[in-house]
Formats: C-alpha cells, sequence, structure tokens
C-alpha cells in the first residue's frame, strides 16, 4: 500500500486542495481532550464556520476506521467529541493507532504530517507543544519542534503553551532554524495572555505579508513550519502573572500525584479551568477562534500569490 491509500480525504477538501483554493487543516485533540463536552464540539463546528467566513476550506484532522481522516462530518466530531479512550496521536503512535483500527485524535505534529501529507500548507491550533518546564531533568521535549523542522506546514497558534518552558522552547525553535512572527505586536504571546515576558524574534501586521514569508521560504527549499503567533483578544485574555499562579499550583499538583507523559497536559488543562473557575477555558475558546479567523485569511493570501 502506499502512503496515500490510509489518507480519506472529504470530497470538499479534495476539491478545493486539487483546485488551488485556500484550505485550513485543524487538529481533533482539542476535540477529545481539550475541552469538556458539549463546549467541544460546539467550539470545533463554530471554528470550521469561522475559516469558511474567512476564505478557506476547513480540514478537521482525526484518524478513524484505521485511516487519516482529512476533513470530518458531523457524526465523526460527535464521535470524538463524546467517546470515552480516544488515543491522543502524536507521531509515534501513528502506525499503531492506524494498524489496531483504534479511534484517535491528532496531535500538533500527527495533524501537521497528515495535512502535509494531503497537501494543505497552514494549520490553525490553540497552542503548541515545546519544552517542558523542568526539561533539565525530564528531558520531556514535544515532537512539536521536530517536526516542525522538516515539515512544510505553517503553523498558527495563540503562541506556545503556557504550562511550558516558553524561553528554552523559542530557544530551540531558533536552534532548528524554524521562524517565529508574531501578528501585531513585538511581544510573544503565551496562549492564555498577550505577554509573556519574551519579544518575539520578528512581526508582521498582516496576512498578506505573512503569506508572502511563507512563498519565500518555502520558494527558497527551506525546509520546515513557520511558526505564526497570534495573541488572545486583549478583552479575552487571562493576565500573565495571574495564569501563572495557576499554572505553577496546577503543575505542584501533578507533580505530587505523579501524572507524566501524554496525561500531564490533558490534566494540566483541566485543572487550570478549575482553579481559574473557567475564565481560562472562555479564553481558550476566544484564542482558537480568533486564530482561525486570521488563519483562513493567510491560507486565502498563500492560495492567492501561489497561483
Amino acid at each position: 500500500m502506499h502512503k496515500n491509500d490510509y489518507l480519506l480525504i472529504h470530497p470538499e477538501v479534495a476539491s478545493a486542495i486539487k483546485e488551488g483554493r485556500a484550505v485550513v487543516a485543524l487538529e481533533s485533540t482539542i476535540i477529545s481532550h481539550g475541552m469538556p463536552w458539549p463546549q467541544n464540539v460546539a467550539t470545533a463546528r463554530e471554528v470550521e464556520n469561522i475559516v469558511r467566513e474567512n476564505g478557506a476550506v476547513p480540514a478537521t484532522i482525526a484518524i478513524l476506521d484505521g485511516k487519516c481522516c482529512v476533513g470530518l462530518n458531523d457524526q465523526q466530531l460527535d464521535y470524538l467529541g463524546q467517546t470515552q479512550g480516544v488515543w491522543k496521536v502524536s507521531l509515534r503512535d501513528m502506525p499503531y493507532v492506524i494498524s489496531q483500527k483504534i479511534p484517535g485524535a491528532t496531535t500538533v505534529a500527527a495533524t501537521m504530517r497528515i495535512a502535509s501529507m494531503a497537501g494543505i500548507r497552514i494549520f490553525v491550533t490553540g497552542g503548541i507543544g515545546g519544552v517542558h518546564r523542568g526539561a533539565e531533568n525530564s528531558m520531556d521535549i514535544s515532537a512539536d519542534l521536530t517536526e516542525m523542522a522538516h515539515t512544510n506546514v505553517a503553523v498558527l497558534s495563540a503562541g506556545v503553551k503556557s504550562i511550558l518552558d516558553i524561553g528554552l522552547t523559542l530557544e530551540y525553535l531558533e536552534t532548528l532554524g524554524i521562524p517565529v512572527v508574531t501578528y501585531g505586536q513585538d511581544a510573544f504571546p503565551s496562549f492564555y495572555s498577550q505577554e509573556s515576558g519574551y519579544t518575539s524574534p520578528l512581526r508582521l501586521d498582516d496576512a498578506e505579508a505573512i503569506a508572502g514569508l511563507l512563498k519565500a521560504k518555502w520558494d527558497l527549499s527551506l525546509e520546515g513550519s513557520v511558526l505564526i503567533a497570534n495573541p488572545v483578544p486583549k478583552a479575552m485574555e487571562v493576565p500573565h502573572d495571574k495564569m501563572e499562579k495557576t499554572i505553577v499550583e496546577a503543575l505542584k499538583e501533578a507533580d505530587n500525584q505523579g501524572i507524566k507523559g501524554k496525561l500531564v497536559t490533558p490534566f494540566l488543562l483541566k485543572r487550570i479551568a478549575e482553579l481559574s473557575g473557567g475564565e481560562s477555558l472562555a479564553a481558550n475558546i476566544a484564542l482558537i477562534k480568533n486564530n482561525a479567523a486570521l488563519g483562513g485569511r493567510i491560507a486565502f493570501a498563500l492560495s492567492s500569490v501561489s497561483k
């Protein structure tokens, strides 16, 4: 079998790719592991609609029945949102989950790889993984970063997940040669907050300029991703200092309970939502919608300059 035999592309998405129209890949981990039911599926549908409103076709990606599904129907979205035990799939898990026909929600790294296989260049998510706090002892560095080093899919997020070590993640992205550009401000955002305490390496202020950067990078055969950081809307952010205290408390609880590996992030997101009285979940939903709008515009601009 060829790798394309493992792809199941929704007809609308396949048509858009073939015609060179704008397509935006979306992950499914946020549906199965990032938010509770029913906000998860409601948000997923709203995000898809926002991508459409900004000139692109949405392609939510997941693994179902041994296939890499690129573009999901309503029944598949509902299934991912309500089913217990959906696997959280990163790159190392893909062969196992596919061969065993286990339902899987894709992380940033797996979504990027499947998007690339399908020919999609823009991927919108909430926040990327990175270098974990305490990585000097645990060596816990997300596969998201190594995937970004060699897969030609731009990643649009609200920065790095604030539960991580943002400074070390930015250093590691530089080591890997991945451009980091923040939209509309000099400060690098920290997922729930517009500020992180770090300055963005690059800044661009409109979708067309970002599309131009992407085109130049890939025309020059400079392999790999670009991280496009899009700050959460000011009205919906949780101030950085306030969120940091909540994160430290949640991290301490995870450590005390011995939670490790792929279980850490879902635990922290759930606990942070509880500790913040739902404030973090509201910010999470707001930033994903905000990212979908900008991602749609960038995909549209990139499709225009690539013809």
